[in-house]
């Protein structure tokens, strides 16, 4: 719905909160459900020309009973609505190994169109609902305001749900429960919505839109506390509002994840998604406003767990190209990213990660659909934490106030443990420009919780041009596992 930007071009360790890192196989002939361990496994299951002229905005989630449901636009051009696109969905009942055919969960004839789907599972039910928006005349920047659910200039807000894991479907509009009369456009945010699964609204499903009202657009959640017979919304965050995930985190609270350039936008809710903090830059996600993907690593574990704090996260990670498509894993509730790595250098676009096991004792494997080859493609992938590799050890960079060109200056990298056991002594390096130069520095053995605080000796050449300069710290332990951290120099003439 929302504009869619330019594409461009070991083991699984003893300690809970270690991971071990391996090399990459994309689009590997090996079964995606079941991965070589320390590989990313791909097959595209829906190309661009066969049975559609397109397919657009992937979504992703695991039934009750184990069964994988990718769904998806089935498109006649790759523009938004409105337009006579459909909904239509695959299963898989053997982890990603394979899909039987395609299915449509809603399609109709011209000039009626149904689009961007997300998929939400009642784990206390086995409900699967997929929603999407509906329109006839207009699409989210198009809209009337109102919620009349006859009127052709309104963008609707509606749903299929199965009660038979994905194979049949009903559907259902929800647009004058939800929709404040007073908001124009108003769409389900692609990808996976979420349960809670702890605490005063356990049990609450919560399914993500983004609204336009007084011209500003706002994210804003939808949740029903009865499994679905009726829905409210919450409180909208912004203005800055856009694709958006929420994460139940390990304290309780709801991490709302919001599409924004340069950097993705944040806020939380203490009351079950009903209100939510103001948005927050996090400068550890680079963004060029593109739809991307968050969720807990073992969403079932204890809230003491260590793994309870995990968060995966996925988008393209950088500012102004649809590219380097990354997952990212956090183990502190998303204070810090530490650990990442490329999936697809190349074009991709949306992406959307689920768990394909409980995250405990090697089972592991983490779903992806995702968009790839500039839109030819809808792709799954499948990885664990050994390909996934790093330590849980969030790194900084603290430089100084500048560094004079022709000169070595310190450069100060803080390295914090949050894993379960010792860490063994590792190092830490920075990666500089051509013609910089700086030693690797070594960094003691950890504790957990433990820091350790070093100084880097680095040498800027004289011919060094003034200005900022982007720098990432690497910290190294064991010989493959490694976490990271940006900051930036800034260079001064002598």
């Amino acid at each position: 719905m929302q504009r869619r930007g330019t594409l461009a071009s070991a083991t699984a360790g003893a300690a809970v909160a270690l991971l071990v890192a391996g090399s990459a196989a994309a689009h590997s002939a090996r079964p995606a459900g079941h991965p070589h361990p320390g590989t990313l496994t791909s097959q595209d299951i829906a190309t661009a020309g066969t049975g559609s002229p397109h397919y657009r905005i992937p979504a992703l989630t695991r039934t009750t009973k184990g069964t994988l449901l990718a769904a998806y636009d089935a498109r006649p051009t790759l523009g938004d609505l409105p337009a006579n696109i459909g909904v239509v969905l695959r299963r898989s009942t053997d982890g990603g190994t394979t899909w039987q055919p395609q299915q449509v969960i809603r399609k109709e004839a011209a000039p009626k169109g149904f689009g961007d789907p997300s998929l939400l599972v009642d784990r206390e039910t086995g409900r699967v609902f997929v929603f999407y928006a509906a329109s006839v005349n207009h699409g989210f920047f198009g809209s009337a305001t109102g919620n009349d659910e006859r009127d052709p200039n309104v963008l609707q807000a509606d749903y299929s749900y199965s009660d038979d894991d994905g194979l049949t479907w009903k559907r259902r509009r929800i647009t004058a429960e939800i929709k404040n009369p007073a908001w124009a456009g108003m769409f389900a945010s692609s990808g996976e919505g979420i349960q809670l699964r702890r605490g005063a609204y356990k049990g609450r499903l919560i399914q993500q839109y983004a609204i336009r009202h007084g011209g500003a657009t706002y994210a804003v959640s939808a949740y029903s506390d009865d499994h679905g017979a009726t829905w409210r919304t919450g409180r909208p965050v912004g203005p800055g509002g856009d694709e958006n995930k929420t994460v139940e985190l390990s304290d309780g609270r709801v991490m709302l994840n919001n599409r924004r350039a340069p950097y993705r936008t944040v806020a939380y809710s203490s009351d079950g998604g009903v209100t939510y903090t103001p948005f927050e830059q996090d400068k550890e996600l680079p963004d060029p406003a593109n739809n991307g993907s968050i969720t807990r690593f073992a969403p079932d574990v204890r809230a003491t767990h260590s793994r309870a704090r995990w968060l995966l996260f996925s988008n393209t990670a950088t500012t102004d190209s649809r590219s380097n498509l990354t997952v990212r894993l956090s183990c502190d509730n998303g204070r810090n990213w530490p650990i990442r790595r490329t999936a697809e250098a190349g074009a991709a676009a949306y992406s959307t990660l689920t768990p394909l096991g409980s995250g405990i004792a090697g089972d592991d494997l983490v779903g992806m659909l995702w968009e790839r080859a500039n839109y030819r493609h809808i792709t799954f992938s499948s990885f664990d934490l050994r390909w996934l590799g790093g330590v849980c050890a969030p790194v900084k960079v603290k430089p100084p106030a500048s560094l004079s060109a022709g000169k070595t200056t310190d450069v100060t990298v803080r390295v914090v443990s949050q894993n379960d056991e010792e860490l063994p002594a590792g190092s830490v390096a920075l990666e500089l420009p051509s013609g910089w130069s700086a030693p690797s520095v070594t960094v003691p053995a950890l504790k957990r919780g433990q820091g350790a605080t070093t100084r880097i000796p680095v040498t800027v050449p004289a011919t060094a041009t003034p200005g900022t300069v982007p720098t990432t710290a690497t910290y190294l332990v064991r010989g493959t596992q490694r976490s990271y951290g940006d900051g930036t120099l800034t260079v001064r003439t002598s």
